[in-house]
């Protein structure tokens, strides 16, 4: 517990706009954010000390309404749409957070102009808003039970790399967390240093970097604060958990695997593709059809990130009559399989297209390649390296998954989730 869920609730604040965008007086304004936080602190005070809040709470509110008469909803969003802007949105993973939206190249200029100002000058309005609207975000979260035995699996699994920790954060440092927070952690992380651009279009690229140069270069250069991340130790013994819901039996077991920059990432990426990607993987045709052991297969080969040493998943819904320990026994058969009988080359090269054909579908749009340029960039220190990765996967033998198979997919190294049914 602490301060968890930050970058998330930044990436919601982001969107309320700055001294100039989302607000018809800024300096009025400011006065009454100042006196909700004030407020806040001494509620919380209160609710500390067993004391009743009600009059803190009842100013609280009247102070919240007047501020609200100075806010402009969501005018950055309206500016872009008014301009011809779509697709406006954020994310936030265990890696990074996004922010995209596709404009008319003949609006190049407004994009530099809004995105640099929100980020040199923003407004964390409406925080008190923005944070239940986080809080329901989690709950909605926790009520699905395929989502609670995955963060169960991460909370398990890893022992003290934030991979770990849910990236909405936990219910309790959310509720704590202040303004006064969330700018600490913007003046700390929003930096130039941590700044990744992809931008994608009929554009100029001089023209570009003229404007690039212009706005942000009103940016205060600041040096990135040093990782505080501690890499996850090796797992030196299996680990297993059980979680007990309203819902159909699900099996899951994940086993550690390295970064996306390790020279064996393209081994891992053909190795989940085989095993549990769509009808003709290993997994789905075997335990779904020929066996027909389980409802469904699948599988994941960066959970939940993949910038730090991460995980690759299966998990598989049992059918009807058929327990979770069945299930895994022919998991494992397979697992086995692939350690031990050296993969069908017709197998390998249908693996191999699929890849390459996935990846170039993936930059087939102008807003999937400036994400995958950025991604690429921001995890492998090299947007060009996103075009290596096919000639790496083209590469991997069947000598090779057999040999990461062997090394990766051990007793010692795995995690198992069983999520079993109340009824």
């Amino acid at each position: 517990m602490g301060k968890t869920g930050v970058a998330h609730f930044l990436e919601h604040l982001a969107f309320k706009g700055t001294t100039r965008i989302g607000t018809t007086d800024w300096q009025a304004e400011r006065v009454l954010l100042d006196q909700l936080d004030q407020l806040d602190g001494q509620i919380r005070e209160a609710i500390a000390t067993g004391k009743d809040p009600k009059a803190l709470q009842a100013e609280f509110a009247q102070v919240q309404a007047q501020a609200d008469q100075y806010v402009k909803s969501n005018e950055f969003g309206q500016i872009i749409s008014q301009a011809g802007g779509v697709g406006l949105n954020a994310a936030t993973g265990t890696d990074f957070t996004l922010y995209f939206y596709n404009l008319p190249a003949n609006k190049l200029e407004l994009w530099f102009s809004l995105e640099s100002e929100r980020f040199l000058d923003p407004v964390f309005r409406e925080f008190f808003k923005e944070k239940e609207v986080v809080l329901e975000e989690r709950r909605t979260g926790i009520d699905n039970p395929i989502r609670r035995l995955l963060q169960t699996m991460q909370d398990q699994a890893f022992s003290v790399h934030p991979y770990k920790r849910p990236v909405i954060g936990y219910e309790e440092d959310i509720r704590n967390l202040t303004r006064q927070d969330v700018q600490e952690f913007f003046e700390t992380h929003y930096v130039p240093s941590k700044l990744t651009i992809g931008i994608v279009g009929d554009v100029e690229p001089q023209q570009v970097k003229q404007l690039a140069e212009a706005y942000f270069g009103r940016y205060t250069p600041k040096a990135a604060t040093p990782s505080t991340i501690s890499p996850e130790p090796p797992q030196t013994a299996p680990k297993e958990f059980t979680l007990e819901l309203d819902h159909q039996p699900v099996y899951v077991e994940g086993y550690h695997r390295p970064a996306i920059n390790h020279p064996d990432n393209a081994v891992y990426e053909v190795i989940a593709k085989l095993m549990s990607d769509g009808r003709r993987s290993r997994l789905y045709s075997q335990l779904v059809e020929q066996q027909q052991v389980a409802l469904s297969a699948s599988g994941s080969n960066g959970y939940p990130g993949n910038k730090f040493a991460h995980m690759i998943l299966f998990l598989a819904f049992p059918k009807p009559g058929v327990s979770l320990e069945q299930l895994a026994q022919s998991l494992q058969a397979e697992i086995i399989k692939i350690q031990q009988e050296p993969i069908d080359l017709r197998d390998l090269e249908r693996v191999k297209k699929q890849f390459k054909a996935e990846v170039l579908a993936s930059l087939g749009s102008n807003g999937g390649m400036a994400s995958n340029l950025v991604e690429a960039e921001v995890k492998l220190g090299d947007w060009r390296k996103l075009f290596e990765i096919i000639d790496r996967v083209e590469a991997v033998t069947p000598e090779d998954i057999q040999r990461v198979a062997k090394a990766t997919f051990t007793e010692a190294n795995r995690t198992v989730g069983r999520l079993v049914s109340k009824k």
